[in-house]
């Protein structure tokens, strides 16, 4: 049944979706691996497990790692993901909705796992970041498999851990899973994102010699060596600037995040560690990125023979962009159309598991509800915007899966 061979849209129960809302932000589920010590994902994945299979759907844990499971269901044609063994790949999805259960730390929030309303917001650590887009991607398939829509082909849904750090939910959840497209949530102000940036970190040493600080012959000062190389990144960043911007994205930009060197007071240094991001752009690879940094490097030892520093790759996630005319961006664009009556094409700035999921061969969009605070004191999601959300999921939903 195609969207518009059926009679209206499924009805979504918005007080069903808010209260899963409130339910799963009020579990601590932030990351460990930016955290130490922290509660991780285990409790909120549990919660949701059980939500979703006494609602009729057949989800089931799978390890990401010890302790730190994904949430995964399959609806449709073999939509029993507890029928495969282990390690079996599971039947192609026609369509994948993932978001991420993990949350970045608490900070300075106030009672950042008690949910609070007020004027149409909620707010909480995760709210928007994105337990809303949980909240709503599970209140769409709840739709559709309440309202008996039978599915023609398989509907995978995901909501992952560890998006916040090393997206190793994602990782393991492509190990076993695959789909012809997918949709990302995240929250972009119910924009549809067709492209989002990289980045790539990279750690720059400067050596010296340590000596007595009365022994400046025999010193050499790694720290105000790394001086000039802070000049020639700021240098770089400026000229990053004043290149044409990318449509939706914007520049790449480079910054310097952590510097430490030194032994005491009374010694000359002998080295400087800095470790710097840069943000890429579709097109940019790490390999040109890394020689360019290596060529400031030596250019400086070109010119001080007394200069010494190397440069390393930490680590790096792709940019990503479909182009607006690939299947799964029209019909996205198509399903917001029909819930908000607009659709607005954007990109973002920060890195998404898109980019994961085209390196598996699976194009996709990135789409969510709208709010601020991101990573904030004061995080909060409109929760119009989650129903809305659902809604677009919903009308999607219907146009890639159902009979």
């Amino acid at each position: 049944m195609a969207p518009q061979d059926f009679q209206g849209q499924p009805r979504l129960d918005d007080d069903a979706l808010r209260t899963l809302l409130r339910e799963l932000v009020a579990i601590d589920s932030v990351n460990p691996s930016l955290v130490p010590g922290a509660r991780g994902e285990a409790a909120a994945a549990e919660y949701l497990s059980e939500y979703l299979r006494g609602q009729g759907i057949d989800a089931r844990l799978e390890e990401a790692a010890p302790g730190r499971p994904n949430v995964v269901a399959l609806l449709g044609p073999r939509g029993s993901v507890s029928a495969a063994s282990a390690g079996e790949k599971e039947p192609r999805a026609a369509l994948a909705l993932l978001a991420h259960l993990d949350t970045v730390g608490a900070g300075d929030m106030k009672d950042p796992f008690t949910p609070r309303e007020c004027d149409g917001r909620l707010y909480a650590r995760g709210a928007l970041d994105i337990k809303s887009g949980v909240a709503a991607m599970c209140a769409a398939a709840l739709a559709i498999e309440l309202n008996a829509i039978p599915l023609a082909r398989p509907l995978l849904i995901a909501a992952v851990v560890d998006e916040e750090c090393n997206s190793i939910g994602t990782e393991a959840l492509l190990r076993r899973h695959s789909a012809e497209a997918a949709v990302v949530l995240e929250p972009t102000d119910l924009r549809l994102c067709v492209a989002h940036k990289g980045y790539a970190w990279f750690e720059l040493v400067t050596h010296g010699r340590a000596a007595h600080g009365s022994l400046p012959e025999e010193g050499r000062d790694a720290i105000r060596m790394m001086g000039r190389v802070l000049g020639l990144l700021e240098a770089l960043d400026r000229k990053l600037a004043q290149q044409p911007p990318h449509p939706r994205l914007g520049h790449a930009s480079l910054h310097a995040s952590l510097i430490s060197g030194g032994q005491e007071l009374s010694s000359y240094p002998a080295e400087c560690r800095l470790q710097v991001e840069r943000r890429t752009l579709p097109g940019e690879s790490d390999g040109e990125i890394e020689a360019e940094l290596r060529g400031l490097l030596e250019g400086l030892e070109a010119r001080d023979p007394a200069f010494s520093a190397t440069a390393c790759r930490l680590g790096s996630r792709p940019p990503y962009e479909i182009s607006p005319e690939a299947p799964v961006a029209r019909a996205a664009a198509d399903a917001i159309r029909a819930t908000l009556g607009t659709v607005e094409l954007a990109g973002m700035a920060a890195w998404t598991d898109t980019a994961l999921l085209a390196e598996a061969g699976i194009p996709g969009v990135v789409f969510g509800p709208r709010g601020r605070g991101l990573h904030g004191a004061d995080e909060y999601v409109e929760l119009n915007s989650v129903s809305a959300c659902a809604r677009a999921l919903c009308h999607l939903i219907l146009g890639h899966c159902a009979e």
